[in-house]
C-alpha cells in the first residue's frame, strides 16, 4: 500500500541526522531533533446533515540545543535543509543566552532505548481507509440508532468519526535514532433527551488504534442515548456524607489526579501533596497499579519515552505503598533520583481489577451515590482537597433508584485514595490509564 504520509520515515530519520550533523558543526555539546509528520480526517454530522468536514495535515521539526548546561530549542514546519539549518542555528542562539541549569542535558548513555528498531513491532499503526462519503454515512448510522432507540430522544449535539495518524523520529547526538508511526481512531455521539424543563444530555465514544476495535456505530448511539435517557427526571439530594461510585470513564479522572502528584514536575516544585510519599502507603491495600509500556496495540505503548530512554515494566503502587513516581530525565536529575522513561507521561498504567462489576460494586456500597459526570476543576494538587460539581445515580438496596443532579461532592485526594473499598472489573481504555468502577468509602455530597 502506498504511504499516506507527506514523507517516508527514512526521510524524517536523514533530517534527524541532518540536524544532529550541522548542530555538531556549529560546537553544541549535545543535540536531540524531533521530526513529525501527521494527518487527520473528521467528520461530524447533526440531525442527520453535515456539520463539519475536517482536514489536518502537520508536520514539525524541533532541534534542542545543549551548551554546556545551558539548553536552547526552537522548531519549524518547513523541512527544507535551509529551514533546518536556520532551526539548528536559533536554537543555538537562545542556549547561548540561557541561564546554566546544572540539571540540563541529554541521558546517560546507557540508559537510552538504542536497541528499540530491533525489538517486534508494537502493532501501534492501523491505517483507517475511510473516505468522507464513508464517514458520513458512519456517523448518520450512529446517530440515527440514538434517535431509535426513543421517541424522547429530542434532539442532537452530533456524531463524530475522526481517524488520526502519524509517525515521529527522535533522535539524540549520543546516538539514539528510534521513531514509528501510529493511528488513533475514534466514534462518538452525544445526544439530548426529554423536552422543555426536563432535558438531559449524555454522550458515548470509543478511542482505538484499529478502527474496528471502535465497535459498531451503532452500538454507541444506542449507549449515549440509553445513558441521556436514564438521566430523565434527576433530583437534588440532601447535602450528606456517603459511599460515592465513580463509574469507570470518571474513575479514570482519579488515577489522573495520582499521577499528576506523583510526577517530577510537581514534586521537585513542591507542589504536590505526594511529595516525600515514596515507600508509603498512600491506597487502600486493595489498590496495585502496574505500568505496561510494551502492550501491543494499547493507547500509551512505546519502548523509550521522550527522551529516548528505554521504557521497562513495573509495578507502581503494591498493596496501596508507593513505589515509583513519574520521571524524566529533568525531574529526576532536580530530585537527585533516576529517571523511569516517563518523559511525556505514563505508558499503560493499569489498576489491577477485583472480582465485581459495576452491578456488584453497587451491591457493595448499599446506598450511596453513583457518579457518571464531573464538573469543574476544583483539585488543589497542594493539599490533596478535591471539590467538584457531579451528576449521576442515587443508589438504595444496591440498585439505583433514581438519576440526580446540581450536586457538589467534596473530600481530600489523600483520603479517596486511601478509602477505595473496591476497584471493578469494568474497564474501560479511553486512555493511558485503564481502570475499572472505584468505589470510595466515603465523601461529602453537598446538595439543596
Amino acid at each position: 500500500m502506498q504511504s499516506r504520509f507527506s514523507h517516508s520515515l527514512d526521510r524524517l530519520r536523514d533530517l534527524a541526522r541532518d540536524g544532529l550533523a550541522h548542530a555538531a558543526g556549529q560546537g553544541a555539546s549535545g543535540c536531540e531533533v524531533d521530526v513529525s509528520d501527521g494527518f487527520g480526517q473528521t467528520v461530524t454530522v447533526r440531525r442527520g446533515d453535515v456539520e463539519t468536514i475536517e482536514y489536518n495535515r502537520d508536520k514539525s521539526i524541533s532541534v534542542t540545543i545543549y551548551l554546556g548546561q545551558q539548553k536552547g530549542q526552537a522548531s519549524t514546519s518547513d523541512f527544507s535543509p535551509a529551514a533546518l539549518r536556520e532551526t539548528v542555528e536559533a536554537a543555538l542562539n537562545i542556549a547561548r543566552f540561557t541561564a546554566s541549569d546544572p540539571c540540563a542535558g541529554l541521558p546517560d548513555a546507557e540508559l537510552l532505548a538504542i536497541d528499540a528498531n530491533l525489538r517486534p513491532s508494537l502493532d501501534l499503526y492501523h491505517p483507517w481507509l475511510l473516505s468522507v462519503d464513508e464517514a458520513i454515512e458512519l456517523t448518520r448510522r450512529c446517530e440515527q440508532a440514538a434517535f431509535s432507540a426513543s421517541p424522547e430522544v429530542t434532539n442532537s449535539e452530533g456524531a463524530t468519526a475522526s481517524l488520526q495518524e502519524g509517525q515521529f523520529v527522535f533522535a539524540n547526538s549520543l546516538g539514539f535514532v528510534g521513531g514509528y508511526a501510529t493511528s488513533r481512531h475514534y466514534l462518538s455521539c452525544s445526544v439530548i433527551a426529554g423536552k422543555d424543563e426536563n432535558m438531559q444530555r449524555d454522550d458515548w465514544y470509543a478511542v482505538a488504534r484499529d478502527a474496528p476495535a471502535l465497535g459498531s456505530p451503532e452500538e454507541i448511539g444506542r449507549k449515549a442515548a440509553e445513558r441521556a435517557l436514564s438521566r430523565l427526571g434527576a433530583r437534588q439530594l440532601k447535602t450528606c456524607r456517603v459511599p460515592v461510585l465513580f463509574e469507570a470513564p470518571i474513575a479514570s479522572s482519579l488515577v489522573g489526579h495520582f499521577v499528576h502528584a506523583a510526577s517530577g514536575g510537581s514534586l521537585y516544585r513542591k507542589t504536590s501533596f505526594l511529595t516525600d510519599s515514596l515507600g508509603k502507603r498512600i491506597f487502600s491495600r486493595k489498590v496495585n497499579i502496574s505500568e505496561r509500556p510494551h502492550l501491543p496495540r494499547a493507547l500509551a505503548s512505546s519502548y523509550f519515552d521522550n527522551d529516548g530512554v528505554a521504557t521497562a515494566e513495573r509495578e507502581v503502587v503494591v498493596d496501596g505503598r508507593l513505589n515509583g513516581y513519574f520521571l524524566s530525565v529533568y525531574s529526576a536529575r532536580k530530585l537527585g533520583m533516576q529517571t523511569t522513561a516517563n518523559s511525556g507521561g505514563c505508558h499503560n498504567l493499569i489498576v489491577h481489577p477485583g472480582r465485581r462489576d459495576l452491578s456488584g460494586l453497587l451491591k457493595k456500597m448499599g446506598r450511596g451515590l453513583l457518579v457518571t459526570e464531573l464538573l469543574g476543576q476544583g483539585v488543589n494538587y497542594v493539599t490533596g482537597d478535591y471539590s467538584r460539581g457531579a451528576a449521576g445515580y442515587w443508589v438504595e438496596g444496591g440498585e439505583i433508584a433514581y438519576p440526580v443532579e446540581g450536586i457538589t461532592i467534596a473530600g481530600n485526594l489523600r483520603d479517596m485514595f486511601r478509602n477505595i473499598v473496591g476497584v471493578g472489573n469494568d474497564v474501560l481504555v479511553r486512555s493511558a490509564r485503564q481502570v475499572g468502577s472505584i468505589l470510595v468509602e466515603e465523601m461529602k455530597v453537598a446538595g439543596n
